[in-house]
Formats: C-alpha cells, structure tokens, sequence
C-alpha cells in the first residue's frame, strides 16, 4: 500500500538522500510524494517528520472490480 505524505522544506533535505535509496515514488507539488511503506518506514527511521495525507490502495467498495470494469 502506498502513503501520500508532505514534507517541510527543511525535512525534504534530510528526507531525499533516504528516497534516492528506498524508492520508486512519486513527486507531487508542494513537497508532498506518494511512497510504498518501506520508504516511509525509512524516512521514520531516519527521524525525518512528516504529515501522513493519506493511504492508497483499494477501497472495501472497489474490492473485486477489475481495472476497466463498470460498476
């Protein structure tokens, strides 16, 4: 499951050497990404803080469908 989390301009410093290493994510505008929980799991490890936005992965409504199927 991926996490959607923003950063502090000073925490994003500390926070992109550690990404560089442990992930594949996605940069979104101010300064928020979306990372696998390993990558989180290492920012806090690291003691980098930051704010959880949310979670991605299925929703219990969507569980089933297929990709591209009608609902």
């Amino acid at each position: 499951m991926d996490k959607v989390i923003r950063l502090s301009e000073r925490e994003e410093a500390k926070a992109l050497p550690i990404l560089l290493r442990h992930s594949q994510g996605m940069v979104l505008p101010e300064r928020t990404y979306v990372l696998s929980d390993l990558a989180v799991e290492a920012l806090r490890s690291a003691g980098v803080v930051f704010r959880e936005l949310s979670r991605t992965g299925l929703s219990p409504a969507s569980e089933g469908v297929g990709s591209g199927e009608r609902i």
